[in-house]
């Protein structure tokens, strides 16, 4: 068994047979590391094996983070040597990829950050819904060398078009919930203090909805709005290649120098410390 194993990153609350709610409770900082994607797996196994489940909501119960990025202190082999999935793909993008795919509908009510693996989870899930004061959206990983590894660059653009989605890449900054409204990266913004009472109701209104018809509707929608799986498979590949280049090398040795995966103000603002490194 795996030392960090002790004690799950992941909750199921199951509210009803047909709705879960998924949170992510992995302190400080909500980092997604090797065990966490094997909680995850398990978890899309569950709910495809479920005949119940109509509806998962992902949120978090750690403050300021929805789902943050990797865990780079974490031994990357651990991670590249989980077996593919079902999907031929690795973990991670597989994960992602069969969550768009299962015959459920999938929320992520967002309240902190969603940098780079929180994004790519959003943009996996069949709705997003982002608090207005406290969401930021980011995919950081250009600013310190790196590509994306869960399929942004496959999805983006067919939400929020080519050149947004380039901004929203090439930039690395922090996007906040209004404008990612605005941009299409999320269903909507909502008030914080309205947030939680909105994903509940929707979410309980289609659990509520015969399932056969939730999930012939989504396939049918996937058929012509889904990237091909070669294209995850791509993102993922150069990711890998790129975390050992000696430029996201260096830029990722300095941001740690100045305060990067520890509780802080790096942390709390990342798109404002990557915007100042090469400067």
């Amino acid at each position: 068994m795996h030392a960090k194993a002790e004690k799950a990153q992941i909750q199921i609350n199951r509210i009803s047979s047909a709705y879960w709610r998924v949170t992510f409770d992995n302190p400080p900082l909500n980092v997604m590391g090797p065990q966490f994607v094997r909680e995850f797996r398990e978890i899309i196994t569950a709910v495809e094996a479920d005949e119940g489940v109509k509806v998962l909501v992902f949120a978090s119960a750690v403050e300021g983070f929805f789902l943050n990025h990797s865990d780079f202190n974490a031994d990357l082999k651990e991670l590249t040597s989980i077996p593919q999935g079902p999907t031929g793909l690795e973990a991670w993008p597989d994960i992602l990829v069969r969550l768009t795919r299962a015959p459920v509908v999938s929320i992520a009510l967002i309240r902190g950050r969603a940098t780079g693996n929180g994004s790519e989870l959003s943009l996996a899930c069949d709705m997003s819904f982002a608090s207005r004061e406290k969401a930021i959206l980011s995919q950081w990983e250009v600013g310190v060398g790196l590509v994306a590894g869960g399929g942004p660059m496959a999805r983006l653009p067919s939400l929020m078009g080519r050149q947004r989605a380039l901004e929203v890449l090439l930039s690395s900054d922090d996007i906040d919930g209004e404008l990612a409204e605005a941009y299409g990266y999320v269903n909507r913004s909502l008030p914080d203090a309205e947030l939680d009472g909105f994903v509940d109701n929707l979410a309980g209104r289609i659990a509520s909805f015969d399932k056969w018809s939730i999930a012939n509707t989504k396939r049918l929608v996937n058929v012509g709005s889904l990237p091909p799986d070669v294209e995850m498979a791509a993102g993922w590949d150069t990711c890998m290649a790129s975390i050992s280049r000696p430029a996201a090398q260096s830029r990722i040795k300095a941001l740690f120098e100045q305060g990067f995966h520890r509780p802080g103000d790096a942390e709390d603002h990342l798109g404002s410390y990557v915007g100042r490194l090469g400067r």
